[in-house]
């Protein structure tokens, strides 16, 4: 903020270049009486600017053509009327906002008129034409854009490429101008191409979007990981939008409910998404390849995915296990990939076999048990009944002597 600073003239390039981050920028009751043309190059970040009663006279748009400026306060500066200030009329006529500044300019007899009526022959808005052929192109090929431009005074015309990555050059003379583009990136497909035309009230523009057609590439494909579901992701890039299949061990894999492709990010031309299975098991662990293909071509690429281990077997290292625990198989995802393989011939587990096998020992063990206990109680019985005999008999024979 710089105010009553009478001997303050000029504003130069070395002046607030320091200040890159600056965004608000006042100038009141001053004597600046000029700005130079590369004053704010540096100044990039600038929203606001008041040079509010200062004793400027004149004022180029091209101080601030790089800015995205919300507010440009110049009242009470004794401008002088010629085409070079129309740029401020303009400004004001389509500034969005209804704040209107009331501004004056000085004409040759010295009069303050409003800059809202003033009227210069020959100095308007300039206006570009871009004839372009159909730009929907394939990867590697070059094409031609042609421009126009008109306006009085006589605009400068110059191109806006944006962050084009292919080789380009431009031609111009006069108000005539080319851009060739050769060997097209598909990097390089929903790019803005503008020509642009520009005099001292202003600019005009006129642009295309560059569509480019390119054979698919997949460019991420990885081993699948856990969320709510069980996900193999992807990034696939092609124009136009591939097709995407799965094969599964060789086989095509026919989706469902339980295992679809699911795409979760688009970016023009690039898809990001995952191959999700609901609940997969040991049934599902093999081999996914995933194709992609469109009129320019296709690619390929395959993972091996590992879900769990097979049911009653533990895996550590090379050493393989069998464990007592029986556990139910679903099957459901097994049937969704296609498996027609007939489980009812294969041979149980050994630990089911096992486990069976003990369950019989224990039967047999309490048998012998019951039945050997039930010969030791016949045996006692027996024995004390034969006790019970033999003393009986002894009596009476005492008594007969």
């Amino acid at each position: 903020y710089i105010a009553n600073q009478k001997r303050l003239e000029i504003i130069n390039e070395d002046d607030v270049e320091a200040y890159v981050g600056l965004k608000n920028l006042t100038i009141v009751d001053s004597g600046l009486k000029f700005v130079a043309h590369k004053a704010f190059l540096k100044n990039g970040n600038l929203q606001h600017i008041n040079f509010t009663r200062n004793k400027l006279t004149s004022l180029s748009r091209k101080h601030f053509r790089h800015l995205d400026l919300s507010e440009l306060i110049l009242t009470g500066n004794p401008f002088t009327c010629s085409c070079e200030i129309m740029w401020i009329k303009t400004l004001q006529e389509t500034k969005s906002s209804p704040e209107t500044q009331d501004l004056y300019c000085l004409n040759e007899s010295s009069k303050n008129i409003p800059l809202a009526n003033l009227q210069i022959p020959n100095c308007g808005l300039p206006s570009a034409n871009l004839a372009a052929p159909n730009l929907t192109v394939e990867e590697g090929k070059s094409i031609t854009l042609s421009c126009s431009v008109a306006g009085d005074p006589v605009p400068n015309l110059y191109w806006d490429v944006g962050n084009l990555i292919s080789k380009h050059m431009n031609e111009t003379s006069h108000t005539q101008g080319s851009l060739r583009i050769t060997n097209i990136s598909s990097d390089d497909s929903g790019k803005q191409i503008s020509c642009v035309a520009e005099n001292l009230v202003g600019e005009d523009q006129d642009s295309v979007n560059l569509t480019v057609h390119f054979a698919p590439t997949i460019t991420f494909l990885e081993s699948p990981t856990s969320d709510h579901h069980w996900c193999i992701p992807f990034t696939v890039k092609g124009n136009p939008k591939p097709t995407l299949q799965w094969l599964y061990n060789g086989a095509i894999l026919n989706e469902s409910k339980y295992i679809c492709t699911k795409i979760h990010v688009t970016n023009h031309t690039e898809y990001h998404g995952c191959l999700q299975l609901d609940n997969p098991t040991h049934m599902n662990n093999g081999d996914y390849k995933l194709v992609a293909k469109n009129e320019y071509g296709k690619d390929e690429k395959q993972i091996s995915a590992h879900f769990m281990g097979r049911p009653g077997i533990i895996e550590t290292g090379s050493s393989v296990y069998y464990s007592d625990v029986i556990y139910e198989d679903y099957g459901t995802a097994a049937n969704d990939i296609g498996d027609t393989t007939n489980r009812s011939n294969e041979f149980p587990p050994p630990g089911v076999v096992n486990k069976t096998g003990r369950e019989h020992l224990s039967v047999y063990a309490v048998v012998v048990i019951a039945s050997v206990v039930g010969f030791c109680l016949l045996v006692m019985l027996f024995l004390l009944k034969l006790a019970r005999h033999s003393k009986f008999g002894m009596k009476g024979k005492k008594g007969c002597a």
